[in-house]
């Protein structure tokens, strides 16, 4: 409740109400909802958009700064923290998480947009006062106005360590990254400083929409029609929309016929789909199919050689939004709901088999910047038992001959080798497959044989992929 009213006022000088700003207070409340409900970005600010549109609030520049605004304010809040920690009397802790979300928006807006600082400060202070109550505007007022006296550089220069110092924890607040996953970037990407500050940097920009044609559905020679659509990098099936593409106005989207998928996740299917097969190619299977997209292009690729495919994913709802992927597949394939470390189905029935296991998901931090600030290094070894498990499982899974993929959204050593080499030692009957020599075209890959994608070398999430061959 605003405290106003028992606010005392200077005889002659009537109040004024606070003007509310659809813009910034939509993107308060997805801030909000991310931090209170543990939601993510993208799909909590969609729904925002699209009922703000309905009510004739927004147009498409409202939407473009609300959308800036609250990934901006996301992306950098390790950065604006350091900031704002500088400028308050108090531990950044006993703030209200609330004030400190207007705070981070302010700071955004005078440190990383080119609002112009009176505008910045008159903004956020006005969004005080709707969001929180005059009293509290007036501290969200004071800090700001002393955020205002530095631009960005100035303030790193104040609040970061020096690189000779400490060189994780410059990086970390440079970059805006946990200190923790500077250091296990680092390990895995390797090199020097060069390095590891252009993926840091990438990991700030924000990604390009990119397009899947569906084989036997779409072509890129479709998608390529549309307005600002240009060719993908790596992937014979991948077509980028320019900034400002919207895909839900694509036909082909709407009809399931494309989707929208990320290059390095089209690489790890089509790797799988092409890599060198004993045998015959009839039976495929995807054991952690949600939400889709993978399935959608295996299924696709799939029904090409007449094999078939079955998705299955262990929690209801992803198996729905499978399902929905599928829809409308040319070929032959089955959606279940089932636990992919304890198979619902025999032994050495399939002949390709992709595991694209749950991890702490550091390889999709432009898409979802959040969870820089919500994954912890603990968080490792709850995955790591059920990395294991599924591996093992997809071995089981798949016939003598069969090729196995292990993927994984994230870089980081214990999700990547660490697995496959604990699974590959204890139970033997398995070989590596040179992955690299099914990306072709693809720069950079490192000595192998497995493979380890980056947004800074190759425009895409940091996907990881291990071909594995069953042999005994």
């Amino acid at each position: 409740m605003s405290d106003t009213s028992r606010r005392p006022r200077k005889p002659g000088k009537p109040y004024r109400r606070p003007k509310k700003d659809p813009v910034r207070v939509l993107a308060f409340e997805a801030l909000r909802a991310v931090d209170e409900r543990d939601a993510y970005a993208n799909l909590v600010l969609p729904p925002l958009l699209r009922k703000a549109r309905e009510k004739g609030d927004f147009d498409g520049r409202d939407a473009a700064l609300a959308t800036e605004l609250v990934y901006g304010t996301l992306r950098w809040q390790g950065t604006y923290d350091s900031v704002i920690a500088a400028c308050v009397d108090r531990p950044l802790r006993e703030v209200d998480p609330p004030v400190l979300d207007v705070l981070s928006l302010g700071a955004h807006q005078l440190l990383g947009t080119r609002i112009p600082s009176h505008a910045a400060v008159s903004a956020s202070v006005e969004l005080a006062r709707v969001v929180l109550g005059d009293g509290r505007a007036k501290f969200v007022n004071a800090v700001l106005r002393k955020v205002a006296q530095d631009d960005l550089d100035g303030w790193i220069q104040r609040v970061a360590p020096p690189y000779d110092d400490d060189p994780e924890d410059h990086l970390a607040v440079v970059h805006s990254h946990p200190r923790w996953v500077v250091s296990a970037l680092w390990d895995s990407l390797g090199g020097g400083r060069a390095g590891i500050e252009r993926l840091l940097a990438a990991d700030n920009e924000r990604p390009e929409v990119t397009l899947v044609a569906r084989p036997g559905r779409a072509t890129t020679e479709e998608l390529l029609g549309e307005e600002a659509a240009v060719p993908g990098r790596w992937s014979p099936y991948a077509v980028r929309l320019a900034e400002g593409g919207e895909p839900g106005a694509v036909e082909a989207v709407r009809e399931g016929r494309a989707g929208v998928q990320d290059e390095g996740s089209q690489l790890v299917a089509l790797a799988l789909a092409n890599a060198p097969l004993e045998g015959p190619d009839a039976k495929w299977l995807d054991g952690c199919a949600g939400p889709g997209g993978k399935a959608a292009l295996l299924g696709a690729l799939a029904a090409e050689r007449g094999a078939m495919l079955l998705a299955s994913e262990k929690q209801p709802h992803r198996a729905g939004l499978v399902a929905k992927a599928l829809d409308g597949n040319p070929g032959p394939y089955q959606v279940i709901t089932a636990d992919g470390t304890r198979p619902a189905w025999r032994a050495g029935s399939f002949d390709r088999v992709l595991m694209d296991v749950p991890c702490t998901g550091l390889g999709a931090l432009r898409r979802r910047p959040e969870a820089r600030w919500r994954r912890r290094p603990e968080d490792l070894d709850g995955f790591a038992p059920l990395q294991r498990g599924l591996l093992g499982s997809a071995l089981d899974s798949v016939r003598v001959g069969g090729v196995v993929g292990y993927a994984t959204c994230s870089p980081h050593l214990a999700e990547t080798r660490a697995v496959v080499e604990d699974v590959l030692k204890q139970r033997g009957g398995a070989e590596l497959i040179d992955a690299r020599a099914l990306l072709p075209g693809v720069p950079d890959l490192g000595e192998g044989p497995d493979v380890q994608l980056w947004p800074h070398l190759h425009g895409t999430d940091a996907m990881y992929l291990a071909l594995i061959r069953r042999v005994g």
